[in-house]
């Protein structure tokens, strides 16, 4: 599959409930188990498929539509675990009303164990 934007995320983007740059914007890594639809909106879709801590995007920028900010480092993964994708997300300190904004799967070493 290729990357792809959540829907219901992109539709917060585009209509200003998100913003890139002063909002709090995390990632997470994704078991090979979890499986991307479409009509995921928030961070409970994802189930139990999160491997280790999520970790928050600092420095962010957007920049001629591009959005950026500093490598996420991620020090502890549990043995054994297999790595799929990454998703963005808003974090809004509830799993069940943080917004999925993009799942990225096809990138230099993914997936990885």
């Amino acid at each position: 599959m290729a990357n792809k934007l959540y829907p219901k995320g992109a539709t917060k983007v585009m209509s200003a409930a998100i913003n890139f740059t002063s909002d709090t914007i995390k990632v997470a890594l994704v078991s090979n188990a979890y499986t991307y639809s479409a009509a995921h909106e928030f961070l409970t879709d994802l189930g139990t498929n999160r491997i280790g801590t999520d970790q928050v995007i600092s420095n962010k920028t957007v920049t001629d539509g591009v959005f950026d900010g500093d490598d996420a480092v991620f020090t502890t993964v549990a043995s054994g675990s297999t790595v799929a994708c990454w998703v963005i997300y808003k974090d809004t300190g509830v799993a069940g009303t943080s917004p999925l904004l993009m799942h990225i799967d096809t990138g230099t070493g993914l997936p990885m164990a």
